[in-house]
């Protein structure tokens, strides 16, 4: 561990407790360092969110974490382990210190409540010594950085696009000033271009604020291009961490390099389809 690390993950693991048990993630070590973003790449049902979630003890039942620990190196000098944090604490803890952006997020807002109401439910519960105004001031500046606006903030989800719903969700992990953010699949369901520009808008947001990001995804050539660092996970376990360079360009495992074969090259020659 380095003065610049940010979070300590060690030899973490989860089974789901059915029959027979499941095991979800296996023994993971992994180091996060400030201010980078790490991709964490691997096909549906490896266990790059269930590892998200025992992060920040989300999982439910029959999910059971049963081994490891979790060390928040946090920015006024303290090592937090957050296994050992009661639940009050970890209410507190997470948005405050680590704050997700959850799979299909966009469409989980409330349809009946404006979106500057939902935004300032942040405030109310993690904040409640700040004023009406300065919660709605705090609103405002939230959606002018994620490039919403403020004059959305008495809008509902429906009047919104996709994109916007996506930003707003990205505003809401932000609102703390957290200094982890999780993004499990934010641009899942988004067209292309909406997608260029929700990645665009993540990466000044975390030059702006310094805060690191873990990216996930299926989507391997999307982390190439906006990560620092990948870790790529099979079956539970992480089989190749290293950065998004060496990944593309000498790749050591044979599950990388069958990930990378997986999709379609915009150039060289055509391929023949067999019937």
């Amino acid at each position: 561990m380095t003065s610049n690390t940010l979070l300590t993950v060690h030899d973490f693991s989860v089974v789901y407790d059915v029959e027979p048990p499941v095991r979800a993630v296996i023994d993971v070590n992994l180091e996060l360092q400030r201010g980078e973003i790490l991709g964490l790449a691997g096909e549906s049902g490896c266990g790059k969110t269930t590892l998200a979630y025992g992060i920040q003890r989300l999982l439910k039942p029959p999910a059971v974490i049963t081994n490891g620990e979790v060390i928040f190196h946090d920015a006024s000098g303290d090592d937090i382990n957050i296994n050992q944090l009661d639940a009050e604490e970890m209410q507190h803890f997470r948005w405050d210190k680590i704050s997700m952006v959850f799979q299909g997020a966009m469409n989980a807002l409330n349809p009946v409540a404006q979106i500057g109401a939902q935004l300032e439910d942040v405030f109310i519960v993690h904040r409640p010594e700040m004023s009406r105004r300065q919660r709605r001031a705090e609103v405002n500046e939230l959606l002018e950085i994620v490039k919403v606006g403020a004059e959305r903030a008495r809008s509902y989800p429906h009047e919104l696009s996709g994109g916007m719903r996506q930003r707003v969700m990205i505003a809401m992990a932000l609102a703390l000033r957290p200094q982890l953010m999780i993004m499990d699949e934010p641009t899942t369901a988004l067209d292309v271009l909406v997608q260029r520009e929700i990645l665009r808008q993540i990466s000044a947001l975390r030059t702006e604020f310094g805060f690191t990001v873990v990216f996930i995804t299926h989507d391997l050539p999307l982390l190439l291009e906006i990560t620092d660092r990948i870790a790529i996970m099979r079956e539970g376990e992480i089989v190749e961490l290293a950065t998004a360079e060496q990944i593309w360009t000498n790749p050591q495992n044979d599950y990388t390099k069958t990930l990378l074969a997986s999709f379609p090259r915009l150039t060289g020659e055509r391929g023949v389809v067999a019937r």
